[in-house]
């Protein structure tokens, strides 16, 4: 009985010891940092006001500033007009002219509309970002990554693709409706004309800007009334965009293109869509980027 108890003891006390890896031998500091950082850099965190105005301040002047250096190439604007025109007519789309014309007719609609083309393109987008920001904050820099890397790519279709918008072309017989109504506000005709890229029309900003709305009021709102105007405004600046001439049908598709890459970006960097992140942040502690920031600041103090 002995003999039995000292052979199981044995056997309990028998137990090998499992293999070492290179990676178990490695110190896991570094790559535990590593990795810290980088979710942390992922992570949806509480944006802060000041940092999120001077972003977005910055980001619009570098986003005008590169715009308007884009070479206004008028030759091959024109050329690149008269092509898509033509693309247009083939398709069985080419009605922009009709539009145009069938809704200069009403002077009181046309001008709304050239009044909603100059402001609400700035008035929309900057207040679903406020309401995002103040409701929805766990999901606003996802949200906020969209519109960004949206308006970034855009600038290589302005730098690549230089296209007229329909009333800059010619022998065609579209209407100005800016000038035509002397209405005030929009950089594209007028007084104004001079300070921004006259042949910057592909992509259609004002869709792919009206299209995050619109997109993102659908799915963050929970009124259906809310939704619905959601859906409603992207609808009505296509219709703004081509009654007035500024744009085709396809620098609208050009518009949602560059808007479907900012939702991939988004979604590549923070591992899903926004409006299906937190409402709330998560992550309390202050963004790793902000953080070096003012620590850089207290040591130079």
């Amino acid at each position: 009985m002995g003999e039995a108890s000292v052979k199981t003891l044995e056997a309990r006390t028998d137990v090998s010891s499992p293999p070492v890896t290179d990676s178990d031998a490695r110190p896991a500091g570094a790559d535990a940092r590593g990795r810290s950082l980088l979710s942390r850099l992922r992570s949806p965190r509480r944006p802060r006001i000041w940092f999120e105005v001077l972003l977005i301040a910055v980001s619009y002047w570098t986003y005008s500033l590169i715009r308007n250096a884009v070479p206004e190439q008028k030759t091959a604007a024109l050329a690149n007009a008269d092509w898509l025109w033509k693309l247009e007519g083939t398709l069985g789309i080419a009605v922009e002219e009709k539009v145009n014309h069938a809704v200069n007719a009403v002077t009181w609609l046309i001008v709304g509309m050239n009044y909603y083309y100059a402001t609400l393109h700035f008035v929309v987008t900057i207040g679903v970002l406020v309401w995002i920001y103040r409701f929805h904050p766990g999901r606003y820099a996802a949200t906020r990554l969209v519109l960004f890397a949206t308006t970034g790519v855009a600038l290589l279709g302005y730098y690549c693709y230089p296209l007229a918008p329909p009333r800059l072309m010619d022998g065609q017989d579209f209407v100005d409706t800016v000038l035509v109504h002397h209405t005030w506000g929009s950089m594209a005709s007028g007084n104004l004309k001079h300070m921004s890229n006259q042949y910057a029309a592909m992509p259609s900003m004002h869709i792919g800007w009206s299209l995050w709305c619109g997109l993102t009021i659908f799915a963050v709102a929970s009124a259906p009334w809310t939704r619905i105007l959601g859906l409603l405004y992207p609808t009505a600046t296509l219709i703004v965009i081509v009654a007035t001439a500024n744009h085709f049908w396809l620098d609208a598709a050009g518009g949602m293109l560059c808007l479907a890459f900012g939702f991939t970006v988004s979604r590549a960097w923070y591992g899903s869509l926004p409006h299906r992140l937190p409402r709330r942040p998560l992550e309390t502690s202050p963004h790793p980027v902000t953080a070096a920031v003012l620590n850089r600041f207290r040591t130079r103090a």
